[in-house]
């Protein structure tokens, strides 16, 4: 007797991004056909309560194919937390996250599927090439850098969120408390049998991106502040510097004072040591702000999202 084929879950969060939906659904369906003999799919959409057609699209799918399940957030709780509470409600025995622009390719399951079946736990693409401009390329490239850098631990390079995790790791996932998550660095540093597959990423055919400069800068300072306590070893480092310039300063001072008795009374150069330690201090008290900033959101304990509606889920299996 032969053993029942996994569920594998797709993974699929969206804002407002109706020109892509139907373009999506197909390839999925495509995917599913082609991988028919090794596994089951589910497609599970979680919706960051978009203002245009999306979740009308995707009701309409829903109601003609029970692989498709969706829930729709009560309001815009962002990316990262969307596929949390995404992970939350899948079933399979294995997830894979893709976005809805189709920037990454559904095929490439395929691939990631094998791996999973060879004993990797976790499976994701690595970014050979993203047909983006030179200055965000740059900027990503450079952001990645510093990221895996001052990581406590290492964190793949161009590497984004399109991955095959095993259910075991998903599960870990879930158990870490944070308001503000990074997934990428969540996983990364669970441990784990992991493993990249270099692919071509393709330019977006429909909708706006949803990640201009600022928005990667804020995800880029998440990701900092959530793996890396070097910004707060900086700060003491930068601290103790500036106290033994000041005491070294002073001792100058005092000894020019005794040799020189008539030296002027500098107030320029007064203001500017004031200015400069008011800014210092502020600078410094700003990172660990960010610090308590993210104890006090963890203390607060709110859900990561709230579900408002939902296609193809009993009300039981609503976890938010």
């Amino acid at each position: 007797m032969s053993s029942p084929k996994p569920l594998v879950s797709i993974s699929i969060p969206v804002l407002n991004e109706e020109g892509n939906i139907a373009r999506l659904y197909a390839r999925l369906v495509a995917v599913a056909d082609q991988m028919r003999d090794k596994c089951d799919l589910e497609f599970v959409f979680s919706d960051n309560h978009s203002d245009d057609a999306t979740w009308k699209m995707l009701g309409d799918i829903a109601l003609r194919d029970p692989r498709v399940r969706a829930i729709r957030f009560s309001k815009n709780y962002g990316f990262q937390r969307s596929i949390m509470a995404n992970y939350l409600h899948t079933r399979g025995s294995a997830v894979m996250q893709i976005d809805a622009d189709l920037q990454d390719p559904p095929e490439m399951l395929d691939a990631f599927f094998e791996k999973w079946q060879a004993g990797y736990s976790v499976v994701y693409g690595v970014r050979k090439k993203r047909k983006e401009g030179w200055l965000i390329n740059n900027f990503r490239r450079l952001g990645y850098w510093v990221i895996d850098s001052l990581s406590e631990h290492s964190i793949p390079r161009d590497v984004g969120d399109f991955r095959l995790v095993d259910r075991k790791v998903l599960e870990a996932t879930l158990k870490i408390k944070t308001a503000s998550p990074y997934l990428r660095g969540m996983i990364a540093g669970l441990g784990f049998n992991q493993i990249g597959i270099p692919y071509e990423r393709d330019a977006r055919i429909a909708g706006e991106s949803k990640f201009n400069l600022s928005r990667l800068l804020r995800l880029g300072l998440t990701a900092l502040f959530n793996h890396s306590t070097v910004p707060l070893r900086v700060a003491s480092f930068v601290g103790a510097t500036i106290l033994l310039a000041s005491l070294l300063g002073a001792f100058y001072y005092f000894i020019l004072k005794i040799l020189e008795p008539d030296l002027p009374q500098g107030l320029a150069s007064i203001h500017i040591l004031v200015l400069f330690g008011i800014g210092l201090n502020a600078f410094l008290l700003g990172i660990i702000g960010e610090y308590l900033l993210r104890i006090y959101l963890v203390l607060r304990d709110e859900p990561i999202a709230t579900v408002e509606h939902s296609f193809n889920f009993p009300p039981s299996d609503i976890k938010l």
